[in-house]
């Protein structure tokens, strides 16, 4: 992280004149010591199960993904249950202090981003003696359950689509969804509603395209619109039984190439159990399937993105949870939100700052972590660390193409 988050351009690699920047592997991740929960038959994500139509969900499907997670999230828990009850954010917290501690540093600075702006709220909390400077981007939700995290997100989603149907109004001519963003969003809902109750099959996708589909395409980020909105043109005006090229782009990403021996940078497992050994929230079926179906009723058009939308993610673990309370511990702090994100939606930024201080930078774009993607904002980020002046100002990030 350290090379592919800060090394990335030269505003940014001013940090590394300064200072020396380190690394670590989570307990869980990596070459640290790990788990993997061992697939089951079925379970959500990990299975064969979880039959679900193509069109719009029902509520037995809904049921059977629900009933299917349960399973799995039970049999990893009790996989290795002392070890994954371990997997928290404030034990991890514990182990970066006694990295700094094994570095022989009295102090160190944080830089973090998703998750990671979580990790740095708790060790903040937990060692506040041994923070100097801390910088948060694309900050994470400060009381964390499920069904929070999946209201929070649709809420931004829906606020990012309606951008991009005003973009895409701008540039009728060439996608034809009309002139006004409410024209646009009106063609876009109509698009996805005749592919809920027309999925198509092509002959060069490996699966069906109905609602979702369409609805996860006015989920993407800016810098994304112009291929996304070429994808759904394609999907109105398609007549054949091949795809539209766009979206066959946009689904055929190549995977990256990972070199033999190199420690991966995701843990399923690891992202599992620290998040419902943490998750505070309702993980009944009832409560899923009421703010599943809420939050389509608010946002129909990308409430539902696909077979698990509708679940409660942490439904079955067994281990306990553990409630971590963050505060502000004094030390200077600077995070960074961006205003129209939706994987960590600008309300999060300034509901963790009510919570533990410091001032807030707003990103003015839709790009998650992408503080130390433009080289303007990553100056700010390098000059914060050297003088440890803070910002309650604006950076433009990452804008949409043309």
């Amino acid at each position: 992280m350290p090379i592919d988050h800060v090394m990335m351009n030269a505003a940014n690699a001013r940090l590394n004149q300064r200072h020396d920047l380190i690394g670590f592997d989570p307990r869980g991740v990596g070459y640290s010591t790990k788990v993997d929960c061992p697939e089951p038959d079925s379970g959500a994500g990990h299975g064969k199960g979880n039959k679900r139509g193509p069109g719009a969900l029902t509520e037995s499907e809904a049921r059977q993904i629900y009933d299917d997670q349960v399973r799995g999230n039970r049999a990893c828990s009790s996989f290795d249950p002392a070890f994954l009850g371990g997997l928290t954010t404030v034990n991890i917290a514990r182990d970066l202090d006694r990295i700094r501690a094994g570095l022989g540093e009295r102090k160190i600075g944080f830089l973090a981003l998703s998750w990671g702006t979580w990790l740095g709220a708790v060790y903040r909390s937990e060692f506040p003696d041994t923070v100097g400077r801390m910088w948060l981007d694309s900050v994470a939700i400060p009381h964390f359950s499920t069904l929070a995290f999946e209201k929070g997100r649709a809420e931004a989603t829906a606020r990012n689509c309606s951008r991009m149907a005003g973009w895409m109004a701008k540039r009728d001519k060439t996608y034809g969804f009309g002139t006004s963003r409410k024209k646009a969003e009106a063609a876009l809902l109509a698009l996805r509603r005749d592919y809920d109750a027309k999925p198509r099959t092509f002959t060069d996708l490996d699966f069906p395209v109905a609602g979702a589909t369409v609805g996860m395409l006015c989920a993407q980020t800016g810098p994304d619109w112009p291929l996304t909105a070429k994808a759904l043109s394609g999907l109105r005006d398609v007549t054949g039984t091949t795809a539209p090229h766009e979206l066959k782009q946009i689904y055929s990403g190549k995977p990256i190439d990972i070199p033999p021996g190199a420690p991966e940078d995701f843990n399923q497992t690891m992202n599992r159990a620290t998040f419902c050994n943490e998750d505070t929230g309702p993980r009944d079926f009832a409560s899923a399937w009421s703010a599943w179906q809420q939050r389509l009723k608010n946002h129909p058009l990308t409430g539902d993105f696909g077979k698990f939308s509708a679940v409660a993610g942490c439904a079955g673990w067994t281990l306990p949870v553990t409630t971590t309370q963050v505060r502000d511990s004094g030390t200077s702090l600077q995070l960074s939100g961006h205003r129209y994100e939706s994987m960590s939606p600008y309300e999060w930024t300034t509901r963790m700052q009510q919570i533990i201080g410091g001032a807030v930078l707003t990103v003015d774009d839709d790009v998650h972590g992408s503080a130390l993607m433009d080289p303007t904002c990553g100056a700010k980020v390098a000059t914060y660390f050297e003088t440890g002046r803070l910002s309650n100002g604006h950076c433009r990030g990452i804008q949409p193409s043309a």
